[in-house]
């Protein structure tokens, strides 16, 4: 990204699985000051089927709201704009047929991110919304779908953890007929805390100063606990007691009235505080303070370290090559000639600066395979690439740089773009072409440079350059394009090569 301005406006959207957030925010001295917010209860996750399929007017409810954003956006630079999608979306069979539709009424694309990304980009919300402190800090944030657990220390999230557990998910599991029973909370408490044991003696080994909650239900749960005496909002062991024999005593989801409870939250108050009270006994918390800023605000500062070069995805993908060892010295020659090609076309092609990045990080892993198999080594390497935790990256940018890292070889796989949208599909294919192009020209693994490459493109067609007479004292080189024009050629791709190797 190009550096953010004095004055500009960044915009994040939130669609979570119970709510909808809109944030704008003004750059300003080097600071964000937040200049409006519109929050609309969608609670897509009601509306996704066990099948994964979509009720029509759930869907009905999200693009109307999505359609009252993009009027609100209206004036703001798109790049400084991101709309991220989290469990609900994550869940849906057709997820590519709904993105579709929701990107025409947003006006501006929408990320999918992984339950992990999610965590850290709420810590990073969470982190900047507090005054700096030593140590670390734990932040729980329930949503409607998931809830998220981070242990994290000045900006950065150190451990983080995801489950399918949230205020709506877990009012649908636990009390899907509106009933509320001591016996219900307790078979509730006891499935929510197996999940929580995957990783509640790590949590509670590493330790925390502060415990933090972060979104809605962390702030129902806090006005509530003001409402009944509890200082600043502040959410204790004792005081969750109290609200549990108070929605027990409800007698059903319809009958709960609690002082500081909204109209909004009413319905889905008990899944949200059976998650909350057994993450407090599983994770030995006595008391929590909640925050006011969640992951809407974190996606802002993401936006603006992106900007100043503080690229989470960087890193993640150099820990990637580091726990793989990959071969750095050979990654580095194919990145240099990658990027050079790029250089060269981009323009041509209408390739963004964006796409320089796939390049970069997908030449700094193409090999990362080998560390499983060399043969089909392009197979695994996509298989780590996209099913790895790589902070910073959204679930479609992973399938992309998945399929480039599986193109690099052999003949190009088509079918995987087809879960991909447009957006991406096209750059990912042309990128998957230099990619390859540079990875041959480097086959020897011998640290001599190239001699001068050139390479011209229009649409679907491409032309290679090398020096006269290059390529006539290198056979097996001359073999390896015509073998590289023959798979571009069968997926519909022109590669004219010089004279001697035609």
């Amino acid at each position: 990204m190009s550096a953010i301005r004095e004055g500009d406006s960044l915009a994040a959207i939130d669609l979570g699985s119970n709510s909808f957030h809109l944030v704008v925010a003004r750059f300003e001295r080097g600071e964000l000051r937040v200049i409006d917010r519109v929050k609309e209860s969608v609670r897509l996750a009601l509306g996704v089927n066990p099948d994964g399929s979509l009720e029509p007017e759930r869907q009905r409810r999200a693009l109307k709201c999505l359609s009252l954003f993009e009027q609100r956006l209206d004036g703001i630079d798109p790049k400084l704009v991101r709309a991220v999608a989290t469990n609900s979306v994550r869940r849906l069979r057709n997820q590519r047929a709904f993105l579709m539709v929701a990107e025409t009424a947003l006006g501006h694309p929408i990320e999918v991110v992984s339950g992990r990304e999610e965590a850290r980009l709420i810590y990073l919300g969470v982190a900047h919304g507090l005054p700096k402190a030593k140590g670390r800090r734990l932040v729980i944030d329930i949503g409607g779908g998931s809830t998220e657990f981070i242990i994290g220390e000045g900006f950065n999230a150190l451990e983080t953890e995801s489950l399918q557990m949230g205020c709506v998910a877990s009012t649908l599991r636990f009390f899907g007929d509106r009933r509320i029973t001591a016996k219900r909370w307790e078979r509730a408490q006891t499935e929510i805390g197996v999940e929580l044991q995957q990783f509640a003696a790590n949590y509670r080994r590493l330790g925390w100063s502060e415990a933090i909650g972060s979104s809605g239900t962390a702030r129902a749960l806090g006005s509530i606990s003001a409402a009944l005496g509890e200082r600043d909002s502040i959410i204790t062991a004792p005081r969750l007691a109290q609200i549990r024999d108070a929605l027990i005593a409800a007698g059903s989801v319809d009958a709960v009235r609690l002082p500081g409870l909204s109209d909004e939250r009413q319905p889905v108050i008990a899944g949200g505080a059976v998650v909350m009270q057994t993450a407090f006994e599983a994770l030995g918390i006595d008391s929590m303070r909640v925050s006011d800023t969640a992951m809407r605000e974190g996606l802002l500062y993401d936006l603006i370290g992106r900007a100043e070069h503080r690229d989470p995805r960087d890193s993640s993908i150099r820990s990637l090559a580091a726990r793989y060892a990959v071969d750095q010295a050979q990654a580095a020659r194919v990145e240099a000639t990658a990027l050079l090609l790029f250089d060269q076309v981009a323009a041509a092609l209408a390739l963004e600066p964006e796409h320089r990045d796939w390049l970069r990080w997908c030449a700094q892993v193409h090999e990362v395979g080998l560390a499983i198999a060399h043969s089909l080594h392009h197979q695994h390497g996509a298989y780590l690439v996209a099913n790895s935790d790589l902070f910073g990256f959204t679930t479609q940018e992973q399938h992309a740089l998945a399929f480039i890292v599986r193109a690099q070889r052999r003949g190009l796989p088509l079918g995987a773009l087809d879960s991909l949208p447009e957006r991406l599909a096209r750059p990912a294919l042309l990128i998957a072409v230099l990619l390859r192009l540079a990875a041959l020209l480097h086959r020897s693994r011998m640290p001599q440079p190239l001699p001068e490459v050139a390479l011209a493109a229009s649409d679907r067609e491409f032309r290679l350059s090398l020096p006269a007479g290059w390529l006539s004292q290198r056979s097996l080189s001359a073999h390896d394009l015509e073998q590289e024009r023959k798979h571009l050629a069968a997926a519909g791709l022109t590669l004219i090569l010089p004279p001697a190797a035609a």
